[in-house]
C-alpha cells in the first residue's frame, strides 16, 4: 500500500510537471510567435530571399546627410553603399568576414572579430528570426514594461557566444519596438547602443520600419530613413564581396 502511494505521489507530479514547464517555456515562443505574425506571418518572411533598402542617412553629431542603399541576402550576407560628402563607402559582411572601403582611399580593410561581429548580427536576416536555435540565438521573456509611453513586452536575446540585447516589443501591435545592445563606440570602446523603429508601413505582406533612430551612449547619432523597399531582387552573391 505504501509503495503505491508513492508512486501515485510520484505521478502526481509528473503530471503537475507537464502542466507547469511547458506553461513557462511557451511565454516566449508566444511573443515571438505573434511578432512574426505582425510583421508578415512565417511562410510570407520565409519566402523573402533578398531586400534591398534606400533612403537618407542623417548622422545628427557631424550634421551630415546622405543617401544610402543597403542590401540584405538570407540569411546572413549584408551591404551598406554610403556617399559621405562626395565619396563612397562600402562596408559588406559576406556570411564569414567583413569589409569596408576607405572612402579617401578606396582600400579595402577586413574589420577586427570585434566589429564584424558587430556585422554578423546586422546581417541576420528572417531566418535567424524564425529559426533562432539554427544561430545559437535564445529568448527569455522579462516581462511587461513601459518605454517610451509604450506598454512593451521584453525579451532578453543571447546570441551563441553569451552576447546579450533586449528586445522591446509593442504589446498592443507586436511589432519591434526598441532594441538595447552593447556595441563598440568609433574610439573603441564600449557604449550602449540603442534603435528604434517606427513608421510602419505594409509592404508585399509585410509590415516594415520606415524610420529607425541609433542612440549611442544616450545621444541621438543618426537616423534612417527609408524610402523604398524591395524584395527578391535576385541579389548574387557577388555583390557582398569586396576585394
Amino acid at each position: 500500500m505504501k509503495a503505491k502511494r508513492i508512486l501515485t505521489y510520484s505521478l502526481v507530479l509528473l503530471v503537475l510537471a507537464a502542466l507547469t514547464l511547458p506553461a513557462l517555456a511557451q511565454t516566449e515562443k508566444d511573443i515571438l510567435d505573434n511578432m512574426i505574425k505582425a510583421l508578415g506571418g512565417r511562410e510570407t518572411l520565409a519566402g523573402i530571399k533578398d531586400t534591398r533598402l534606400s533612403g537618407t542617412m542623417e548622422i545628427i553629431q557631424f550634421g551630415m546627410s546622405s543617401p544610402f542603399t543597403m542590401y540584405l541576402k538570407e540569411p546572413d550576407k549584408y551591404r551598406l553603399e554610403l556617399e559621405v560628402m562626395g565619396m563612397s563607402m562600402v562596408q559588406v559582411y559576406d556570411g564569414e568576414k567583413a569589409k569596408v572601403t576607405n572612402p579617401q582611399t578606396g582600400e579595402v580593410i577586413e574589420l577586427p572579430p570585434d566589429q564584424a561581429e558587430q556585422m554578423r548580427r546586422q546581417a541576420l536576416g528572417n531566418d535567424s528570426l524564425l529559426h533562432p536555435e539554427k544561430f545559437g540565438i535564445t529568448y527569455t521573456y522579462k516581462g511587461k514594461e513601459e518605454v517610451d509611453g509604450k506598454v512593451c513586452h521584453v525579451l532578453e536575446q543571447k546570441f551563441a557566444n553569451g552576447d546579450t540585447a533586449t528586445v522591446y516589443v509593442d504589446a498592443s501591435t507586436f511589432l519591434p519596438y526598441k532594441n538595447r545592445s552593447k556595441a563598440l563606440s568609433p574610439s573603441g570602446g564600449e557604449i550602449e547602443a540603442v534603435q528604434v523603429l517606427s513608421d510602419y508601413r505594409k509592404v508585399n505582406g509585410t509590415m516594415a520600419a520606415f524610420s529607425i533612430t541609433i542612440f549611442q551612449g544616450g545621444v541621438e547619432f543618426a537616423r534612417m530613413t527609408i524610402n523604398e523597399i524591395v524584395y527578391n531582387t535576385g541579389l548574387d552573391d557577388s555583390l557582398f564581396v569586396l576585394k
